[in-house]
């Protein structure tokens, strides 16, 4: 759209889709917004407004709405964020774990003849840590969307394990003296531990999905060589603008989109084209960033810096198809706007049934409660995002580009694949298939071959080399071995001067 401004915000505090609806309407609300897209599985707001806008705006929607909005931050910010939380929401849900299973095992034990039961004072002892200091979590995310006049799943869970707790610790306050009462302190216990058990398998399904970007973002240096005033400069990528002289080493990346200036040698640019050979580049070739340098030297002019390089569109293009809702996502995020309050409203009619219905009050909560866990955790928002996160990820791993979330919907669908052009689809390692010799000595001429490539880093050398092993062919050294880069190599075998290349080579020789 033309005179738009997009805006990717991390988004934190939401827990289940409709705490995405929630963050969308109110992102939607802002004067000047145009669109807005909240992606729960990796947690981000994508805003398009008309014209410019101070993201400070933004940032305060969300707050109000009660979750927290921040700019975006590094590749590797946000990696060892997600590091840190995964870290953290591994040890609460162990402790969670180490706290709860003493609570369960009495049951656990019963069909086995084992009939004991903990002392009310160390069920109390074990569930309170677990409702209260590794649940707070939950009570903090419930208070914040009630006083945003909303509900969430963290409100089920604070509500539907406070009930229990709450009815647990009043039969043990109100129990005559030397009675066992009935206590529920491990089904509060239970529930809290396996909604962590969730959230913990949620950040790592979320991060695992995420490594794709993570991946595709290695391949671009942080740092690059710079050439000014005759001196070499070793400059951030951040510090390189258009048209500066960029020295690139032998095998290493490409640091920017560029023109070769100075030198000749190959580029390996499989990433970006697909091309399983590697490209020759002599000056007056583009190269790509994030390609890896062959044998020789280059000075590249820079073309293309930071957002505006062919790296970062598909890293982008990865992103946006990430971020993309699906046409079933429509659908879930309707039906999440009026889970919450349903499941509220369904769970306070079970509690009226039973009670009016002459059953105990105790019976009445703990059926209620069911109702509330029982939705909890709610993979209703987080199924179909996560998918697309995971299917784009894998996608862009093997070299696919999705740019529409509705192609992997309708990928069931399709019936036939048409590739563009011939070797797209190859096993990526090159192999001689025919071998054909003027004077019918194919062994000499496969010796021949080996020796001139001896020692090349080349995908066709490393085919012609594997063949003379294959055969347990000897491959002598040559002497004043010449590599003719786009042509092919030049050497001294036995006093015989040797040639091998293409097409090129051949008629420039002929």
């Amino acid at each position: 759209m033309n005179g738009s401004t997009t805006f990717d915000l991390p988004i934190s505090g939401m827990t289940c889709a409709s705490c995405a609806g929630r963050v969308e309407r109110a992102l939607g609300k802002v004067p000047g917004v145009q669109s807005v897209s909240v992606n729960l599985a990796n947690e981000r707001a994508h805003v398009e407004v008309l014209g410019k806008m101070d993201p400070a705006v933004l940032i305060a929607a969300v707050d109000k709405a009660g979750y927290t909005a921040s700019l975006p931050q590094s590749e590797t910010v946000t990696d060892a964020n997600q590091a840190q939380r995964l870290h953290r929401e591994r040890w609460s849900l162990l402790l969670a774990i180490v706290l709860a299973l003493p609570l369960v095992l009495p049951m656990l034990v019963e069909p086995f003849g084992l009939h004991w039961m903990l002392p009310a004072w160390v069920q109390f002892a074990l569930a309170t840590p677990v409702q209260f200091i590794l649940g707070a979590r939950f009570y903090i995310a419930a208070w914040k969307a009630v006083r945003a006049g909303a509900g969430n799943m963290d409100l089920l869970v604070a509500i539907g394990t406070s009930a229990g707790y709450g009815l647990s610790l009043y039969e043990w306050l109100t129990a005559p003296a030397g009675t066992m009462p009935h206590l529920y302190f491990e089904a509060s216990a239970v529930v809290i531990a396996l909604v962590l058990l969730g959230k913990y398998l949620e950040s790592r399904a979320k991060r695992q999905t995420a490594s794709a970007i993570r991946a595709l973002e290695a391949l671009r240096p942080e740092r690059a060589i710079r050439l000014f005033e005759g001196r070499e400069e070793d400059v951030a990528i951040s510090a390189l603008k258009l048209d500066d002289l960029v020295l690139v080493k032998p095998g290493e990346r490409f640091p920017v989109d560029g023109d070769v200036v100075d030198g000749q040698s190959h580029a390996d640019e499989a990433l970006i084209s697909g091309e399983a050979l590697p490209v020759p580049k002599q000056p007056g070739d583009p190269v790509t960033g994030g390609a890896i340098n062959g044998e020789g030297r280059l000075l590249v002019r820079t073309r293309a810096v930071g957002g505006e390089s062919v790296l970062a569109q598909i890293i982008r293009l990865v992103e946006d198809a990430q971020a993309a809702k699906a046409p079933i996502q429509k659908l879930v995020d309707k039906v999440s706007q009026v889970f919450v309050p349903a499941v509220l409203v369904l769970a306070l009619i079970t509690l009226l049934g039973w009670w009016l219905y002459g059953a105990p009050l105790e019976t009445a909560i703990i059926n209620a409660v069911a109702v509330l866990v029982i939705a909890c955790p709610c993979a209703l928002g987080l199924a179909t995002p996560t998918a697309i996160m995971a299917g784009t990820g894998v996608a862009a791993r093997y070299g696919i580009l999705i740019k529409d979330a509705e192609a992997l919907e309708r990928a069931h669908d399709v019936s036939a694949v048409v590739f563009d052009k011939t070797g797209t689809l190859t096993s990526g390692t090159p192999k001689i298939a025919h071998l054909v010799a003027v004077d019918g000595n194919e062994t000499l001429l496969l010796q021949q071959a080996g020796a001139l490539q001896r020692g090349s880093e080349h995908p066709l050398a490393k085919a012609v080399l594997d063949a003379c092993r294959e055969k347990a062919l000897t491959v002598a050294d040559v002497s004043a071995s010449q590599s003719l880069t786009g042509r092919g190599i030049a050497g001294t075998l036995e006093g015989r001067q040797l040639a091998l290349g293409n097409r090129r080579m051949l008629e420039e020789t002929a």
